[in-house]
């Protein structure tokens, strides 16, 4: 299997590959190095990146496979760690200047899943500051550059800033991320791949630094929908277990199969190309056979108005930064630092209300949904902005609401959702489709996201490659 084939093949393909004798992790583990050394000082997707460790994890997964032992289609595939994430063998930062005490470093139950066959991690992608922004910037360790600008510097989609970049890389076949009001589909549909937001308490957070105990979720980005379902059947603790026959009921989906609704709130105040390009895909399923009805959704712009009140990511970072973090405080991100005065502000009453309202609106949403499989748009409203255009501080701020507009309403209504990429709007940029279903139902939202990859194409097919990422 050479390059090439490397770059456009699925995980498992490559996988089957090792075990046929096509290749070996070790040659994927250099393809990897290799691309990193030709493209990475242009994107700057990692925080720590050790060669040397790569190389001897792949080694080490190619000599479990000469013994006769199989451990799982992740068997020595390379995979990106967002810096959140404790992670053996490597420091967590979390966006800091400097290293989190030791009990940021252990390995919680996602990395396990994932360690127990043998992923080989090839480095530690850069987050925002504690995860808290959705644009990708880093004023500590400099911000990753979103790969579709060969021109300008544009922002890759925070908080996962440099997980998406380390896909179109080829560093990275599968990128861990973190969601926690749209951090796992930000950068996904900025960078024009695939992310998952799981449904909140399906995966364990534990091993990864919070912003959020209520919100955080785990999830993975990938190159395409097959590959996240991959990786939701190794690592969902509730599929680990039948995870062939998950993938083999999946695959036998259609867009045929559903009946999604649209709803016109998450197409205003779109730049131009986005909302356009979500509605031709959404009419090519439909020629398809997906079944498509307009769906009126109140508890959506309610829940953006909590989440613009601080919602509960704002208040819990405070808490956690005053009390664990203490030490960290006056080493914030200005772009952080700048809201933290508001976010202790919030009084407990407060707090408690927006609890109780996000619960109503999360129940009322779940009736709202009867009859319809998911609710479907564009997963952001706005064009990746440059980093020059995102200096000022009420630039910033604008930008930063603007990308969490969409995706924040998932968190706050107790909802999962996947983005996949479906066009490119004017400026060149990728576009996301969200594509939101009800708790626990993550299953379905792959089952969607798969039939709709096949009508439309994966992100190569579809929107082509990055200038960046020839």
């Amino acid at each position: 299997m050479n390059h090439i084939q490397i770059e456009t093949s699925s995980i498992m393909s490559i996988a089957e590959g090792m075990r046929n004798g096509n290749m070996t992790s070790k040659n994927l583990a250099e393809w990897a190095i290799a691309n990193r050394r030709d493209r990475g000082s242009k994107l700057n997707a990692y925080k720590t990146w050790e060669p040397k460790q790569c190389l001897s994890e792949s080694e080490a997964a190619d000599a479990v496979f000469l013994s006769g032992i199989d451990l799982g289609p992740f068997q020595g595939i390379p995979i990106s760690v967002k810096d959140l994430y404790g992670v053996k063998g490597y420091p967590t930062f979390a966006g800091c200047s400097r290293e989190l005490p030791d009990q940021w470093q252990t390995e919680g139950p996602v990395m396990r899943s994932l360690r127990k066959q043998l992923a080989v991690v090839s480095g530690k992608t850069h987050t925002v500051q504690f995860a808290f922004g959705a644009l990708g910037t880093n004023v500590h360790w400099g911000t990753p550059r979103n790969p579709w600008d060969d021109k300008n510097h544009r922002v890759p989609g925070g908080s996962s800033a440099g997980a998406g970049v380390s896909l179109w890389e080829g560093s990275a076949l599968l990128a861990l991320g973190s969601d926690t009001a749209g951090s796992v589909r930000m950068p996904a549909s900025f960078t024009g791949t695939v992310g998952l937001k799981t449904s909140r308490g399906r995966w364990s957070t534990e091993g990864i630094v919070p912003l959020s105990t209520t919100l955080d979720t785990a999830g993975p980005l990938t190159r395409t929908v097959e590959d996240a379902v991959l990786a939701f059947s190794v690592i969902d603790p509730r599929t680990s277990d039948k995870a062939e026959g998950f993938r083999r009921n999946l695959l036998q989906s259609s867009a045929s199969d559903f009946h999604v609704g649209i709803c016109d709130w998450y197409f205003d105040s779109c730049d131009p190309g986005i909302s356009e390009g979500v509605k031709a895909a959404l009419d090519e399923l439909s020629e398809s056979g997906l079944k498509v009805s307009s769906i009126k959704c109140g508890e959506i712009e309610e829940s953006l108005e909590l989440f613009k009140r601080g919602g509960l990511a704002a208040p819990e970072f405070a808490s956690f930064i005053n009390n664990e973090m203490a030490d960290f405080r006056n080493d914030l991100d200005p772009n952080v630092s700048a809201r933290f005065e508001k976010m202790e502000s919030i009084e407990v009453r407060d707090y408690m209300a927006i609890c109780r309202k996000r619960l109503e609106l999360a129940i009322s949403i779940r009736e709202t949904m009867l009859g319809f499989d998911a609710i479907v748009g564009p997963t952001i409203p706005i064009s990746p902005p440059t980093l020059e255009e995102v200096s000022e501080s009420k630039s910033y701020h604008q930008h930063n609401m603007g990308a969490a507009r969409n995706t924040s309403t998932v968190n706050m209504l107790d909802l999962c959702a996947i983005t996949i990429p479906v066009c490119l709007d004017k400026k060149g940029m990728p576009v996301g489709l969200q594509i939101i279903c009800p708790l626990n139902l993550d299953e379905k939202a792959l089952a969607i996201a798969l039939s709709f990859e096949k009508v439309l194409g994966n992100a190569r097919q579809r929107i082509g490659t990055p200038p960046l990422c020839p």
